[in-house]
């Protein structure tokens, strides 16, 4: 069987607002493939092909395209664009953690973690175009804030009036690691990019009109929270999640999905809050991953209550 229920599906109804002619399903997929070519190929290219028998208008996957305990090499980012151009359509992607911050790591190749980062941006992002079979158009922060030209990964784009938006916020806190040597410059460079860019977003959405936002990264934002704070200023998400995403969402009356891996759970919940309130119409979707080779097929249909539902896709069986 290609799909199970999961989860059940959360979501708010619209007032006042026109429905869409129809709905649409896209892909949501992350940590994977994990362990080695002759253990992890295999099933993801199953999923792959289950992945392209829904037929998604496209997929994204939010990062680490290889287990933190593997080599960080060009053979293995051209393994996985080499799985990236399987995908039928396109596939959209952003860097999680495994593939660049944590490449200084023994177990990694003791690579240089911002020469990696270098390397998944000249291979995985090219200009206004997604990867996949079918590639569609995108667009960059590089391409629309010249001042953030480094900053490749980070795209967004419409469909049936919905706003899409790729941000690079990645585990290991976000790379915000003082032992790390010129991992808190680099944090903080990009965390001012990703602000810009989250901004420009709903701005953006508001202009446009949209109908509803799904923003898609690689980390779990609630690691690393306390009884006290959910962002404390320990956290490498406070100013991007904390301080940026959740007060913009909170003043919107559209419904916000944010998608993530990272802690290879799948989930799909609403435990965001904003100064004390909760917040009904900012969903979260975790995907599964690592071990649990499996993707989300997310239906969106904003005529209805509720607009998103989530069924999990499993490796197609083989003869």
């Amino acid at each position: 069987m290609l799909a199970r229920l999961a989860c059940g599906a959360l979501g708010l109804a619209l007032t006042g607002t026109p429905a869409l002619a129809q709905g649409f399903s896209f892909v949501a997929l992350g940590d994977l493939p994990y362990g080695s070519p002759r253990t992890a190929y295999p099933p993801y290219r199953q999923l792959i092909g289950s992945i392209n028998a829904h037929k998604p208008v496209f997929s994204i996957h939010v990062g680490d395209i290889k287990s933190g305990g593997t080599l960080c090499s060009d053979e293995e980012f051209a393994a996985q664009k080499a799985h990236f151009d399987q995908f039928d359509p396109a596939v959209v992607y952003t860097p999680g953690d495994n593939e660049w911050t944590d490449c200084h790591r023994p177990s990694n190749g003791r690579y240089a973690p911002q020469e990696r980062l270098g390397a998944l941006r000249a291979l995985f992002f090219p200009a206004r175009r997604s990867l996949g079979m079918r590639p569609i158009t995108l667009q960059s922060q590089a391409d629309l804030m010249p001042e953030q030209a480094q900053f490749v990964e980070n795209r967004r784009w419409m469909h049936a009036g919905v706003l899409f938006l790729t941000v690079h916020v990645v585990g290991s806190n976000n790379n915000m690691q003082a032992q790390v040597p010129g991992a808190m410059e680099e944090y903080a460079r990009r965390d001012a990019a990703n602000v810009a860019w989250i901004r420009a977003g709903f701005e953006y959405a508001r202009r446009s009109g949209a109908r509803a936002i799904v923003l898609a990264m690689q980390a779990n934002p609630l690691l690393g929270r306390n009884l006290l704070e959910p962002f404390p200023a320990s956290s490498g998400f406070r100013s991007s999640i904390g301080q940026t995403l959740l007060p913009l969402a909170a003043d919107v009356n559209v419904p916000v999905l944010l998608i993530h891996g990272d802690s290879h759970r799948h989930r799909m919940d609403r435990p965001f809050d904003f100064n004390g309130q909760p917040l009904q119409h900012v969903f979260r979707l975790e995907v599964p991953g690592a071990s649990d080779v499996q993707a989300c097929l997310v239906s969106v249909d904003l005529s209805q209550n509720p607009p998103f539902a989530v069924r999990l896709i499993e490796p197609a069986s083989t003869p």
